[in-house]
């Protein structure tokens, strides 16, 4: 069987947004098995405020999702945007130059996309 591969966006700062992201990966994974699927949650413009380290309020989630095989990744373009250093994020995040480049490479591969 072929793995579901899932592109998750976030491109908000409101913490219920990405609570309600994450959860919806979580589910994902629940539902479909961790063996079956292949998760990535991009982030950019205020979106990237998700994964900073301080204030701490995604980091166990993301801790344990990343247990589970999935991908952080954030917009460098946001970081410099917003004056974030890559430093101030959490460990498991990946940083690309563009996050809708991500998003379209992704989605030209075959990715569903997801923006809860």
């Amino acid at each position: 069987m072929a793995k579901y591969k899932v592109l998750f966006h976030i491109d908000e700062a409101a913490k219920g947004r990405a609570d309600l992201v994450l959860h919806n990966i979580d589910n994902l994974i629940s539902d479909l098995g961790q063996e079956n699927v292949e998760v990535e949650l991009v982030a950019n413009s205020e979106g990237v405020t998700a994964f900073l380290k301080m204030p701490d309020l995604h980091g166990a989630m993301v801790e344990r999702l990343a247990a589970k095989g999935v991908r952080f990744i954030a917009c460098e373009n946001s970081l410099r945007q917003f004056h974030l250093a890559k430093d101030a994020l959490l460990e498991q995040v990946e940083v690309v130059p563009s996050g809708v480049g991500e998003l379209a490479r992704k989605e030209a591969e075959g990715w569903s996309y997801i923006r809860p």
